[in-house]
């Protein structure tokens, strides 16, 4: 698989506190009320603060972390060259995707890796 860039990175927040130390505290550029995202930060193209709700949403439909799956820390994405290799590379090699390749709503293809 040919990875392009590092597409984003950022912490999966369970509470208010994060928001307190990026913004208040650290005082990044992030924008929005829940999911905090900004593309101003040099060496990535976008850093956000994206709450676990929204990530259990968008992996598996409902707002509820699956007890059977470690809940995350972090989230991080890379654009790669073509998406149904670099799935079937993943795949040859034992590792489990939560969500198969897709297109999200606003455009952007992609899937969710879990540990083999």
């Amino acid at each position: 698989m040919k990875i392009l860039f590092v597409a984003g990175f950022g912490p999966i927040s369970r509470d208010d506190a994060s928001k307190k130390l990026y913004v208040e505290i650290m005082k990044l550029p992030l924008e929005g009320d829940d999911y905090l995202n900004t593309n101003k930060l040099e060496g990535v193209k976008e850093f956000a603060v994206w709450p676990l709700s929204q990530a259990a949403e968008s992996s598996f439909g409902v707002k509820e972390w699956p007890k059977e799956i470690p809940v995350p820390q972090a989230w991080l994405e890379f654009d790669v060259e073509d998406i149904r290799e670099a799935t079937k590379e993943l795949e040859s090699k034992g590792y489990k995707l939560l969500v198969s390749a897709r297109t999200e709503p606003w455009g952007q293809n992609g899937h969710t890796l879990a540990k083999p």
